[in-house]
């Protein structure tokens, strides 16, 4: 996303963050109807080029969504969108592709404001976990063939009682709409929606054995001064490393693990 773009969903942000602030509004409630709104947009083709049109004023689109939503929603998630609107785009996937991300936004900050934040990144990222270890419940989620009512009854199925609703109403708008995105993508984008919040990055650190909580602090602390921020540490144990540690934060890798140092061995063996 750039450009117009870009700036529009900084500003939907902060209009999502100013109408949680008010106590009244249900967070989890408007980002579920931001969700439906997301669904709306991605079907209706015409719509979101109507509501992206440059030649077309911004009040006379918010216009438009007041008269299409303002029965179906509440008044802040009809307020938000009609913001939206009124913001200039670079094209009309942009939109939804920001209304899905406020949606997910929405989410986290329910999350954040019931003390249970913490609890639903825990869970994203155990969820994660399971699936990348069978191919089979990996396949199962994200088989194109696949019905979206089938794949959000799997996901009831493992996280039901088990996860936080919110955790749940995440996962199965990632599997059921993937909209273009990998299982793994959708998740990493959870991540860092959550992090955002909390001004911290997101590291997942991989390792032969589990860290102490003393090895964990030392680790988050070198991280920090690194980047500048506080870091959140996603371990994930796996004895294939055989020692080290390896640290990924976004795209970048720092990798000091023994399987990596034998592999580059036999590499420059090789060549």
């Amino acid at each position: 996303m750039i450009g117009a773009s870009r700036e529009a969903l900084a500003a939907g942000r902060e209009n999502l963050d100013s109408l949680t602030d008010n106590t009244s509004v249900d967070a989890a409630k408007l980002a579920e109807e931001l969700s439906a709104v997301t669904t709306l947009l991605d079907r209706e083709v015409s719509l979101r080029r109507v509501l992206t049109d440059p030649s077309r004023s911004g009040q006379d689109k918010a216009e438009l969504v007041g008269s299409l939503l303002g029965r179906q929603v509440s008044g802040p998630t009809v307020d938000l969108v009609s913001g939206l609107v009124r913001s200039r785009w670079s094209g009309g996937r942009d939109l939804v592709d920001s209304v899905e991300e406020l949606a997910a936004y929405g989410e986290i900050i329910a999350a954040q404001k019931a003390g249970k934040l913490d609890d639903l990144e825990d869970e994203l990222f155990r969820f994660g976990r399971v699936v990348a270890g069978s191919h089979e419940l990996r396949a199962a989620l994200t088989e194109p063939k696949a019905g979206a009512a089938a794949k959000a009854g799997l996901v009831k199925k493992l996280l039901g009682g088990r996860a936080q609703a919110g955790t749940v109403r995440l996962v199965t708008s990632l599997v059921a709409t993937p909209r273009g995105r990998s299982l793994e993508q959708g998740l990493a984008s959870y991540a860092r929606l959550a992090a955002d919040r909390r001004d911290r990055v997101v590291a997942l650190v991989t390792t032969a054995v589990p860290l102490s909580d003393r090895q964990k602090e030392r680790l988050s602390g070198a991280l920090a001064k690194l980047y500048g921020r506080a870091v959140l540490l996603n371990i994930d144990v796996d004895p294939e490393v055989v020692g080290g540690v390896r640290v990924q934060i976004g795209d970048e890798i720092i990798d000091g693990t023994v399987s990596s140092r034998l592999e580059g061995a036999r590499q420059a063996l090789e060549g």
